[in-house]
């Protein structure tokens, strides 16, 4: 099976794309993941979670969520087997996804133990490595001048496909930029994208994971283990 893994497309693979709105110091206060599949949406999950510590005033006008709103949700730390289960299934991604795996990991250090995607045969405890739309758009089109979500969305003309798909499928009031379900829906379209050039849709998935290592000798070390 680890030979296949190294052969098939990373399309033929689920992938999850995480986003979360809070930080170090309040906690994960809402998250959104949505599920990939063949380049499409099957399947969004998303809710808000109770503050673990201060929400500055300057990032609730960010992203709407203040203490008010979140004393009645239970805890982001209650939702460990389900990104536990998810991990197992499938890579996660994100839109630059150094602060996603801060987040996660500021909660749960370690997942469960599960399939390494970037090393076929192996097994991790890490949430990672990530799938990186930030790193993968910053190499893949070098001509565009910002990465910032909206403008991706705009640049590749996919505005109007995540209006209609939030529509479906994300809470009516944060179905917006800077809420969780939104960015993690504009994301997973971002790497939907790429499953439609013919040259990135033909990449495996410990090249995918490779390409979103912007660290150079990680990257080498992932590239090596994936020649034997």
């Amino acid at each position: 099976m680890c030979w296949l893994v190294r052969l098939m497309s990373w399309t033929a693979q689920p992938i999850h794309f995480v986003d979360f709105e809070g930080s170090l110091s309040s906690g994960i206060l809402e998250y959104g993941i949505v599920t990939l599949q063949a380049g499409g949406v099957v399947a969004l999950r998303t809710r808000l979670c109770r503050a673990t510590g201060r929400i500055r005033p300057e990032d609730t006008a960010v992203h709407g969520l203040a203490d008010t709103t979140l004393a009645g949700c239970a805890p982001f730390a209650e939702e460990f087997d389900l990104f536990a289960e998810l991990r197992a299934s499938g890579p996660f991604a994100a839109h630059f996804a150094g602060a996603e795996n801060s987040l996660i990991k500021s909660v749960w250090p370690y997942g469960r133990s599960a399939v390494d995607f970037a090393r076929p045969g192996q097994t991790t405890q890490e949430w990672g490595p990530w799938i990186d739309t930030g790193a993968l758009y910053r190499q893949f089109y070098p001509q565009l001048e910002t990465l910032r979500l909206a403008d991706l969305m705009a640049a590749c003309g996919l505005q109007s496909e995540l209006d209609d798909l939030a529509a479906k499928h994300c809470p009516a009031a944060r179905s917006t930029y800077h809420a969780a379900p939104y960015d993690a829906l504009a994301g997973a379209l971002l790497l939907g994208s790429l499953a439609r050039e013919p040259q990135l849709a033909k990449l495996t998935l410990p090249q995918l994971l490779a390409l979103s290592t912007l660290d150079g000798a990680k990257r080498d070390e992932l590239q090596q283990g994936n020649l034997f």
